[in-house]
């Protein structure tokens, strides 16, 4: 399938990369299909989790355990019962990240994590109750932080 970009031109996405989230994400609650777009340079965990109905939208996205090996969080029975996860291993988690002129102060949101069943590529947003975590967390602070205890 062709699908042209905003970010990115046109580019061919296979069927069966195209995720389904049946509640959209939260404030796109209408955008129901996307695809992970991978960052072509390896060092940088930088991806896009991109709307293929939108060609204008796209979030860029990040595994949080890079930066935060201690992220955890329960998911709610009825999210596992939506994306019929039968095993763990099948879970990708991604954080949207937010990338400001200065690219020390990229925030994620660790309060609203996207979960993905890799096994089925059902998706959904959740919100975390846990006040560890923030809609704006900066993770290169985390990172420096990690470098300055090694």
């Amino acid at each position: 399938m062709q699908l042209k970009t905003k970010h990115f031109g046109e580019i061919t996405i296979e069927k069966e990369k195209i995720i389904t989230f049946k509640n959209g994400l939260y404030g796109f609650e209408d955008q129901n299909r996307f695809t992970i777009i991978e960052n072509n340079d390896k060092e940088n965990p930088f991806q896009w989790l991109q709307s293929i109905d939108d060609s204008n939208l796209a979030f860029v996205v990040i595994n949080p355990f890079i930066f935060k090996p201690d992220y955890d969080f329960d998911i709610p029975d009825s999210t596992v019962d939506k994306l019929e996860i039968e095993d763990p291993k099948d879970l990708l988690i991604y954080t949207i990240a937010v990338v400001p002129e200065d690219i020390k102060d990229v925030t994620v949101n660790l309060s609203g994590p996207i979960i993905i069943n890799s096994k089925n590529k059902l998706g959904k947003q959740i919100i975390i109750e846990d006040k560890r975590y923030t809609t704006k967390y900066y993770i290169f602070k985390e990172l420096e932080q990690m470098d300055g205890e090694e």
